[in-house]
């Protein structure tokens, strides 16, 4: 009988395999073109239909692959691939939300807890994918929309976080934050970051929230540099409605960002709503993907200690 470590290298016969395969990537970056190249030719000796961003189209090493718009690319390619840092995959992210096209990331970033294979390692990853040897796991959104009296505006899904915050520096905003219909806290405070799993290591991490673990079905709710010391972040289940209220901007304005890539202002009296969103991404990971091992090598975590075997 095979050892339990021999069986799970053995790929899953109902994995899904795929055939045609988009990438994107970070433009004007002479490592991003260089890898895309790579991989690119890597793909197509594989038999793979390669299509690439049109962005991307006109640099060297991509001439012989199929370039289309972001769009195209979402609608015919069965796997997106992205090349660059974790902004770059969240850019991507969003161009395929409504699609359901998994994602893998190729980690040219500084820190890449979301594009979490190294370069070194992508071409031995990528052929583990395309046998079918691969993890996969479900991310979830988060969906805002600005209530401004009878007035809706909703905002882009966000898989990182939705920040609510001063657009003016030097000044406090007053907030209040409510949880199913719940008033919970007064804040005066620079803003709060309201995140996903997801993004609890990205600007939540910054602003003192815990680290959640991916498949943790929560929503932390971390304020900005807050004016009382008892202001403390607070973890709430995933599917509760988050309302921000604005009470006062003090002269100034606020505004929103969903996961840093679009921001609207906000004004005294406006609200903001908070939901998990009906959209998910896919993530697929290579064989071994381990999340703890990510945190410990990207957080520098026990440089130095020996890892004690597990039982």
């Amino acid at each position: 009988m095979a050892a339990p470590e021999e069986r799970a290298k053995v790929p899953d016969p109902m994995a899904q395999r795929f055939s045609s395969i988009g990438l994107m990537g970070r433009e004007h970056d002479p490592q991003v073109t260089q890898t895309l190249a790579s991989l690119a030719a890597h793909l197509q000796s594989a038999g793979v239909t390669v299509l690439v961003d049109a962005a991307l189209a006109p640099l060297p090493g991509l001439v012989t692959v199929k370039a289309v718009n972001q769009e195209q690319l979402c609608s015919l390619a069965e796997l997106v691939i992205v090349v660059g840092g974790d902004g770059t995959l969240l850019k991507a992210a969003h161009a395929i939300t409504a699609r359901q096209v998994p994602l893998v990331g190729i980690n040219l970033g500084r820190l890449g807890f979301l594009a979490d294979i190294p370069p070194a390692a992508m071409l031995d990853d990528i052929s583990a994918i395309l046998r079918g040897d691969y993890q996969q796991e479900q991310r979830q959104l988060l969906d805002a929309v600005i209530l401004r009296g009878t007035l809706i505006t909703r905002c882009s899904a966000a898989l990182n976080d939705v920040v609510v915050q001063k657009a003016d520096g030097g000044r406090l905003i007053e907030f209040e934050t409510h949880v199913d219909g719940h008033f919970v806290c007064a804040h005066h405070a620079d803003g709060i970051i309201i995140a996903t799993a997801t993004g609890s290591t990205a600007y939540a991490l910054s602003g003192g929230g815990s680290i959640l673990h991916p498949a943790l079905d929560a929503v932390t709710l971390v304020p900005i540099c807050p004016h009382a010391l008892g202001d403390r972040p607070i973890v709430v289940k995933s599917d509760s409605r988050i309302e921000i209220v604005i009470n006062n901007t003090h002269g100034g304005r606020a505004q929103i960002t969903c996961d840093g890539q679009q921001s609207r202002m906000l004004d005294a009296g406006d609200r903001v709503r908070i939901e998990r969103s009906v959209h998910t991404i896919t993530f697929i990971h290579p064989p071994g993907h381990d999340y703890y091992k990510i945190l410990r090598t990207k957080l520098h975590w026990g440089r130095g200690s020996q890892q004690t075997p597990p039982r």
